[in-house]
């Protein structure tokens, strides 16, 4: 059933008080921090303005899934799939602002139909939100540590090549940089 784009968002003003008294916690409880922080960087608002447009005719915007995302990987989590583990937990569904978060289906959907443009204006935010805080630290000296890892696609496959990967030698493989500031 498809439902509207009203009834998948919802107003959360105020972060929830932090006790310990209550043994009903959800395993995701720690997410109230990161809700705080997101609603400082204004995350959200962010992701929207960006992919303005594109967001518009789809009930879950491509800001929403980007967001969803991210908290995904802070949970630890790292396939699409991984969303049936953490779908009905109410908290997670807090910090992104929605009664209910989409299926994989959808967020497979909505990340298919995102254009060039989107994933430029995604650079261009995450850009923004990292150098607001370097000027805010103001660092004397910034050192970046690049990092690679080999991971195998054990066909040819578009933007591969054969380098150095220790598991599979010789096999074609992705070698993505990591970027750690200090």
């Amino acid at each position: 059933m498809k439902s509207s784009r009203a009834e998948n968002h919802r107003r959360v003003h105020g972060v929830p008080a932090v006790r310990f008294d209550d043994h009903r916690m959800t395993s995701f409880s720690g997410l109230v921090v990161f809700q705080l922080l997101f609603k400082q960087l204004d995350l959200k608002g962010r992701l929207r303005r960006a992919f303005g447009k594109d967001d518009r005719r789809r009930s879950f915007g491509l800001g929403c899934i980007v967001l969803q995302l991210v908290v995904q990987v802070m949970l630890g989590f790292r396939r699409l799939r991984d969303r049936d583990y953490y779908g009905n937990d109410p908290l997670v569904c807090r910090v992104l602002g929605v009664p209910r978060l989409p299926d994989t289906a959808t967020v497979s959907r909505t990340l298919g139909a995102a254009t060039p443009r989107c994933f430029k204006q995604l650079r261009r935010v995450i850009r923004e939100l990292v150098l607001e805080r370097l000027a805010k630290l103001k660092l004397a000296t910034v050192t970046l540590d690049f990092d690679g890892s080999g991971q195998s696609t054990r066909r040819h496959a578009e933007g591969s090549a054969v380098g150095y990967n220790k598991k599979r030698k010789g096999a074609r493989s992705y070698y993505p940089l990591f970027c750690t500031v200090a």
